[in-house]
């Protein structure tokens, strides 16, 4: 039997949220705490994935929802930046 391919929201959507909330979080700490370029490198790529869920779900959020994810996301890039230099 074949199976077919969900649309990647469809797959998020039922994912489970705490087996998420943990796989995030562990690689928000191993960028921050991986020194030097590489865990620059793995900053803004995180960065990078959360502005590509930030824009799929732009139109959804509410005002204020949107504006702790930008100061959010302004600050991930800023400790991404920051570990570049």
């Amino acid at each position: 039997m074949q199976r077919t391919q969900r649309p990647l929201l469809a797959r998020l959507a039922g994912a489970n949220p705490t087996s998420v909330f943990l796989l995030t979080l562990v690689v928000v700490l191993v960028a921050f705490f991986t020194p030097g370029v590489v865990g620059g490198l793995l900053t803004l790529a995180l960065a990078a994935v959360l502005i590509a869920l930030l824009v799929t779900t732009w139109p959804v959020q509410a005002p204020q929802t949107r504006l702790i994810r930008l100061l959010m996301l302004t600050l991930l890039v800023t400790v991404g930046l920051a570990k570049l230099l």
